[in-house]
């Protein structure tokens, strides 16, 4: 499709490339304001730009905007496509666009306006009767926009400021064809069902709470998940050759500016005064960690030198931006930093990329790879940038890798590796990292004697594999709909005496389990068994044993299993054998 740019260049552009589908999408949010100034003239447009899923559009209505309006403008839209509508780019001085807006009444176009310096051009969009203030880019007709769906209506303060007016945010989606919007809308759907949110609270998870704003509240069956995630983190790193260290949560502010995050990271930290002098709470662990570095010397023998740490970090993100796990304002991430010289640069990539491999593999996912390039906001040397990015690459195409150019989208002090995880409804979420460093270990003058007898400067890793456990626990719940594998359930088996004469039975049955570490519990709750049934399934329990007269007199246990239904009778031998081959499958 024909996309008009916002330099006024005309490119041909698919919607699978993220500036087609954003022109795309913010074409559909223009013809939404024409629908609604055709049928609410007096309405006032604030703007209405493309989104991650979609589009809005920002209005001020004279009246409550309710559901019913929201079909009405949808069916207005569909006639602005039929209508065939070419997009004219066109433009004009600022005290004209200024003129033009103020004529028309809009008060919120006319802002942006008075804020642009006084001899820019201002930039218009024509579409039939419709002009709307742009820089765009936008595709050529409104013929094109075949498949679109409103989806929702919100408040928003106009500039995202609560000082200002309320405005009526409408949101949409649109797609080239009806089956990508459907399939969309049917995916929609469904994470609504698996919404982490949800399931957190339903089984018994986690909570936020009020006193606490983006700060989660692990509950016990929480932390039974949490720490299982944790100690295969400590296995796989055990194995791998790492150390584990913990470095404080709070450091003093020389250290911040040493490492570049005072100045380029300040506005997401906490911080706070001791003794009269400035500390943080530490956004990242990397700090910490180049001090445990430093404390002895090293030598090129103790390389490469991999240091894992489970750190608590706090950031301040906006109240707006906050949502369940997966964006909180503290979290654990499972960071590991490894210390090398030149030459293992590849080969240390390339055990990293094996491991997360291991990992994402073992809870099914799916995923894609993208290289970040070096961001405007940067610091070292052109040398040291370019020797960081062709390590990362080296390492790729050595394995083999697919991989993503993510231009100018890298770490302040190096490029990174990102991993996109697909979960089971194909969304994709970025989860571990790898950065390559040559920067902090210049900052902090970290040194090691090479076999020349010569002091030299190590090279850096920073990595993490789940990326924030808290956001990982979110992604799987989300991920398995809340039926967790066997070994990841925080409770595995859910014991269910017929009646109160088999609580001794079911008390012996729970005490064995428990001896070879199945995580279990009993239901003595005064209810019929089919009640008990429903619950257990409801907390989405992988096993059942239910326990009356004949189980007791057989020394078995009568099994159900999540989603097979009924298995008869087992030996609680049996069951161990089939639940050891649930692990390991």
């Amino acid at each position: 499709m024909k996309v008009s740019m916002k330099d006024g260049t005309i490119k041909e552009l698919g919607f699978d490339s993220e500036e087609g589908r954003a022109a795309f999408r913010h074409t559909t949010a223009h013809i939404l304001a024409q629908a609604v100034k055709r049928l609410y003239p007096e309405t006032k447009c604030a703007i209405g730009p493309s989104i991650e899923k979609g589009f809005y559009y920002d209005f001020e209505f004279s009246f409550p905007f309710t559901a019913e309006n929201l079909e009405d403008v949808e069916k207005e839209m569909k006639k602005i496509v039929k209508e065939s509508l070419p997009l004219r780019r066109y433009e004009a001085s600022r005290e004209e666009a200024l003129a033009l807006m103020e004529e028309k009444d809009e008060e919120y176009k006319a802002e942006l306006i008075r804020e642009l310096p006084c001899r820019e051009a201002v930039s218009f969009y024509q579409q039939g009767e419709y002009t709307d203030l742009c820089a765009g880019p936008h595709v050529s007709n409104t013929s094109l926009i075949r498949a679109f769906k409103l989806t929702g209506v919100a408040g928003a303060y106009w500039r995202g400021n609560e000082k200002n007016k309320m405005l009526t945010r409408i949101y949409g989606t649109s797609f080239p064809k009806s089956s990508e919007l459907e399939a969309y809308l049917k995916q929609e759907e469904e994470a609504k069902l698996r919404d982490h949110r949800k399931l957190g609270k339903e089984l018994g998870l986690f909570t936020m709470m009020e006193e606490g704003p983006g700060f989660p509240f692990f509950l016990p069956k929480g932390m039974v998940l949490k720490n299982l995630l944790i100690d295969y983190w400590r296995r796989l790193h055990q194995r791998e050759g790492y150390v584990e260290i913990s470095t404080p949560m709070m450091l003093e502010r020389s250290l911040w500016e040493t490492s570049g995050h005072w100045d380029h990271y300040r506005e997401n930290m906490y911080t706070t005064v001791i003794d009269e002098k400035d500390f943080a709470i530490k956004p990242m662990n990397c700090p910490g960690g180049m001090l445990v570095y430093k404390m002895e010397p090293r030598s090129y023998k103790d390389l490469p030198l991999r240091m894992g740490e489970l750190g608590l970090v706090h950031r301040h993100e906006k109240s707006g931006q906050l949502h369940g796990l997966m964006r909180v304002r503290c979290f654990t991430q499972d960071d590991a930093h490894i210390f090398m010289t030149e030459e293992q640069i590849t080969d240390e990539i390339k055990r990293v990329i094996s491991l997360i491999d291991e990992v994402y593999s073992r809870f099914g996912f799916k995923y894609h790879v993208e290289l970040s390039t070096r961001p405007e906001d940067s610091i070292g040397s052109d040398e040291d940038w370019e020797l960081a990015t062709d390590g990362l690459k080296s390492a790729l195409d050595a394995l083999g890798m697919d991989y993503i150019i993510n231009e100018g989208d890298g770490a302040f002090y190096g490029p990174k590796i990102d991993f996109h995880l697909e979960d089971s409804i194909g969304r994709t979420w970025q989860c571990g990292t790898i950065q390559l460093d040559f920067q902090l270990p210049l900052r902090f003058e970290a040194e090691y004697v090479g076999a020349d007898g010569k002091k030299h400067r190590p090279i850096m890793i920073h990595r993490v594999v789940f990326g924030s456990i808290e956001r990982f626990i979110g992604i799987l719940i989300e991920h398995y709909a809340g039926k967790f594998p066997c070994w990841l359930a925080p409770v595995q088996v859910k014991i269910l005496p017929v009646s109160d004469r088999f609580a001794g039975y079911a008390q012996e049955v729970m005490e064995k389990l428990r001896e070879k570490n199945v995580r279990c519990e009993i239901d003595m709750r005064d209810e019929k068994l089919g009640y008990k049934i429903r619950e257990a399934q409801l907390d989405k329990v992988p096993f059942m044993m239910i326990v009356g007269e004949k189980e007791k007199e057989s020394g078995t246990v009568s099994l159900r299993k999540r989603d097979a239904g009924d298995m008869g009778a087992v030996s609680l031998s049996t069951f161990l054998e089939m639940a050891e081959a649930e692990e390991e499958a």
